[in-house]
């Protein structure tokens, strides 16, 4: 399992969510909260940055290197600002055939694409049925994927489902090619007999709003034959946090989201939060979807049901 956040709101320094506060995602490689493995495969991040040249792209730093050692992105990030942030550490199983490489790590972003994501979770059994969801992915998507991930698939499945391929979604159109995502691959899964317990939290963003969902599929279901299979992610549900206000930093000698909920101008989603006070953090529920967006003069934060 891996860890990530999604930012998005007034310009922020990085150091701030990357290395600041007393959970912040550079001591989730090592010292997670609410996960007991660690997350040494790599990491990556995308930040948006309206200051910059051409905008629209994000800044983009992707390294098998672990960010709490990691001089230039330390660097980096006391002295970059952006209004988002998607950032990821990744975790995979220690097992000889699996190998941190730049391919694998997130977040995703194809050069024409609309979205970046990055995926927190696991598909079980996706060899049996890999080639079934591959079908659904559009051949310039197929080609586009350089890594071995099944986040990466599904990234190349979620662009696929959008009506344009190219030009930034609106909610609507973005939430409804999440669903289709997520019916793809259950019915891919039905129709190949898998049925055990896969995590599918995912982090969106165009740079201009925000989305995230946490959801699972066949939850609890999990290999009875041998204890050692069992991973905590098939008996616990994987966590997701969110926190609204005005401005997330240090007050008060505590790193916190301050004020500004019922009009917010920051906004916060990852896999645990960032301090190790959550009283201003909010669990979103098992099945469910997160949309954020802080654009104009009616900034609003939802959280609705998934339901297929």
């Amino acid at each position: 399992m891996c860890r990530a956040l999604l930012y998005i709101g007034r310009p922020l320094l990085l150091e701030r969510l990357l290395y600041g506060p007393d959970n912040a995602l550079a001591q989730q490689t090592y010292m997670p909260q609410m996960l007991d493995m660690l997350n040494l495969a790599g990491f990556g991040m995308l930040a948006w940055d309206e200051t910059s040249f051409e905008p629209s792209a994000p800044f983009a730093y992707h390294t098998t290197d672990l960010p709490v050692f990691d001089r230039n992105l330390a660097n980096l990030s006391a002295k970059v600002e952006a209004r988002c942030l998607l950032a990821h550490v990744r975790g995979v199983p220690l097992r000889p055939d699996i190998q941190p490489a730049p391919q694998n790590i997130h977040p995703f972003l194809y050069e024409d694409a609309p979205v970046a994501l990055a995926h927190n979770g696991d598909l079980y059994g996706l060899a049996n049925y890999r080639a079934d969801i591959t079908s659904h992915i559009a051949p310039e998507r197929q080609a586009q994927i350089k890594g071995t991930t099944d986040s990466e698939l599904v990234y190349a499945l979620l662009l696929s489902q959008l009506p344009d391929g190219t030009a930034r979604p609106g909610q609507a159109a973005l939430e409804e090619a999440t669903l289709r995502t997520l019916d793809i691959i259950a019915r891919a899964r039905r129709r190949a007999g898998v049925d055990i317990s896969s995590s599918l939290n995912l982090f969106v963003t165009d740079g201009q709003a925000a989305m995230a969902i946490r959801y699972c599929f066949d939850f609890g279901r999990y290999r009875t034959e041998d204890p050692s299979k069992v991973h905590e992610a098939n008996t616990e549900y994987l966590s997701l946090w969110y926190t609204v206000g005005d401005r997330f930093g240090l007050e008060d000698g505590e790193w916190r989201m301050i004020g500004g909920d019922d009009a917010p101008h920051a906004f916060i989603v990852a896999s645990e939060p960032l301090t190790r006070d959550s009283t201003t953090w909010l669990e979103a529920p098992p099945y469910h979807l997160i949309y954020a967006d802080l654009a104009g003069d009616r900034p609003r934060v939802e959280c609705s049901e998934i339901r297929l």
